[in-house]
């Protein structure tokens, strides 16, 4: 089975050399580098514990960058800072962008789907601005092991309800969608159960809450919808936006409001925002 190699001599007989064996540390590392490019993360690491050659090959720069986005020196400086980005390689970038990570004062939260390569954020809603948030008698931020963030606004009562939240990013090429994650109710613990009290919550059956986004490259789009399902968290679509082509960061603005007079609301729980890949929508709820 072509264990050996016949050659003649200079008498004319045939000699037989044995012929070598090739084993896996034979194939040149480029070789095995270039090919693992064909191959998903997770299989990458796989097959670096084959041996040594392939545990060199797994961590070349160029496949891990092959795997990030465009935008990965953006959020390798948003969330490490400029300095960690000379020291780190592609492959500790990939690994820490595809944890849950904060920035901007623990207000965001963001990291790096696998299978799509695009960025998922949650904004909390201290980052927001909220017509009468000083004020105590309307609103309060409450500690809560609900929110990743351990607190979310609360809305006691008020005319005028106005919440605008505001964000510039540098987003991978794709679709993306908005949402606000809000809450009919104050949720507590009562005998380690979970309660919710809705004594506070009224004028949200009245008329529509309104909701508006709007992109620094012209972007717009505009929906309402009432609110309903007390004593669960649920996502309002705000709107979707598309980029195009990576040419640096877009300015996003995006808002909710309920600013009928007639009547006053109150009773409700503000998390805060979300955006993330248009096709990762349905998975909310897993985040």
């Amino acid at each position: 089975m072509g264990a050996n190699i016949s050659t003649n001599d200079d008498h004319g007989e045939y000699l037989y050399l044995p012929q070598s064996k090739t084993c896996f540390d034979d194939i040149p590392e480029s070789f095995i580098s270039s090919m693992m490019m064909r191959f998903e993360p997770q299989e990458i690491c796989k097959l670096g514990r084959v041996n040594k050659t392939f545990h060199r090959a797994s961590s070349s720069n160029f496949i891990w960058e092959s795997k990030l986005p465009p935008s990965y020196k953006f959020l390798v400086n948003k969330i490490f800072g400029e300095e960690k980005l000379c020291s780190m390689t592609k492959k500790e970038i990939y690994a820490k962008l595809c944890q849950p990570n904060f920035f901007d004062g623990g207000t965001k939260e963001v990291w790096l789907d696998k299978c799509s390569k695009q960025v998922c954020l949650f904004i909390s809603s201290k980052s927001f601005k909220i017509t009468g948030i000083d004020d105590r008698r309307y609103w309060n931020y409450i500690p809560t092991e609900e929110s990743r963030f351990k607190s979310v606004a609360y809305l006691q009562q008020m005319w005028w309800v106005e919440v605008l939240g505001e964000l510039e990013f540098e987003f991978p090429k794709g679709n993306y969608s908005i949402f606000f994650k809000l809450q009919l109710g104050k949720t507590t613990k009562r005998l380690g159960r979970r309660v919710c009290n809705l004594e506070q919550v009224h004028g949200w059956g009245i008329k529509p809450v309104r909701f508006q986004l709007s992109t620094s490259d012209g972007q717009r789009s505009v929906s309402q919808c009432y609110m309903n399902g007390p004593g669960e968290w649920a996502y309002y679509h705000v709107g979707d936006f598309v980029i195009e082509k990576n040419n640096g960061p877009i300015n996003i603005k995006f808002s909710l409001a309920q600013i009928d007079c007639t009547h006053t609301k109150g009773g409700l729980c503000i998390d805060g925002a979300t955006i993330c890949p248009k096709e990762l929508a349905h998975k909310l709820k897993q985040f």
